[in-house]
């Protein structure tokens, strides 16, 4: 089969090739990946990986083998999937702990989208607990992680405040659920019961400070690149902010994946947002130019007419 690989000799750290097939486990799945959305943990995560690895998080695909031990969805079923390598390529092995059946007429682009950033806006509602009429605050709410939560808290009947600084994001953000919008943490003047953080930084320790008596924060993404620094007495409480907490996870130790990326695919009303659907061909040149995304979320679409 074909698989980009990295290659730091290269301007995009990476060069398509030929690659042997993978071998799946018996619990494993083995899937031709027909689309893939690189999310930033990819692409961070580029530089560290040995020469010829096979990069990729998550995306979609059919089945070509179904797992030996008879889990997992069968032969010739639309799928989308999760794993920590090896999703960029034509064909992947999957864990049926991360993999889930979708429905026959879904998009490829559209299941592309979900894995990572659908099923970590879900499991980070499902931390905070019951959130029924409670405010819950939602930093960086513009990117697609942050879209997910704001309609997830909404549906679970949240009080959203959003936090984006592009405003024009912020109608958008009103009509996936947000009561509240704002450019930045310093206008949001009332407590939140919980929060879910992207960003990181200045942002986590403001978000922490906004948090009511036993809220929590969930810190998923440290976009800003910078340090957490807490000032003194941050962490003394009083009787309006005791037992207050950060917390987070790694979505690849997280049980019942499965269930929940099956879930996410049901769900015909869940909004992914605008796509830019590219071959994938022009994966190096996107991350050469900084992977921008000026139409939404960059998916590539995999070439199957070079197979070997």
């Amino acid at each position: 089969m074909l698989a980009w690989t990295t290659a730091p000799d290269t301007p995009s750290g990476l060069t398509l090739r030929e690659t042997f097939d993978p071998t799946p486990l018996p619990h494993e799945t083995l899937v031709r990946v027909e689309a893939f959305a690189p999310n930033p943990g990819d692409l961070a995560a580029l530089p560290g990986l040995p020469p010829g690895s096979v990069p990729g998080w998550d995306g979609s695909g059919v089945v070509l083998e179904a797992a030996a031990d008879g889990s997992g969805p069968g032969q010739g079923e639309r799928v989308l999937f999760l794993g920590l390598a090896g999703g960029w390529a034509q064909r992947r092995a999957v864990s049926n702990a991360m993999i889930a059946a979708a429905p026959a007429d879904a998009a490829w682009e559209h299941l592309a989208t979900l894995p990572v950033p659908a099923t970590s806006a879900l499991r980070a509602i499902r931390r905070l607990g019951s959130i029924l009429g409670r405010r819950v605050l939602i930093v960086g709410a513009g990117s697609a992680v942050g879209g997910f939560a704001v309609q997830l808290a909404a549906r679970s009947g949240a009080s959203v405040v959003a936090v984006a600084r592009d405003a024009g994001q912020h109608d958008t953000l009103r009509r996936l659920g947000a009561h509240e919008t704002h450019t930045a943490l310093a206008s949001v003047d009332r407590r939140v019961h919980g929060a879910i953080d992207m960003i990181g930084g200045q942002h986590l320790v403001d978000a922490y400070a906004l948090l009511e008596a036993g809220g929590t924060v969930i810190a998923l993404g440290h976009a800003a690149g910078t340090d957490e620094r807490f000032p003194y007495g941050a962490f003394v409480a009083d009787p309006t902010t005791a037992d207050r907490s950060i917390t987070s996870f790694f979505l690849g130790n997280e049980p019942g994946l499965a269930a929940e990326m099956g879930y996410l695919a049901e769900d015909r009303t869940l909004e992914v947002g605008a796509m830019d659907v590219q071959p994938w061909t022009e994966l190096p040149a996107w991350i050469e130019a900084g992977a921008p995304r000026r139409a939404g979320r960059v998916v590539f679409r995999v070439d199957h007419t070079t197979a070997t």
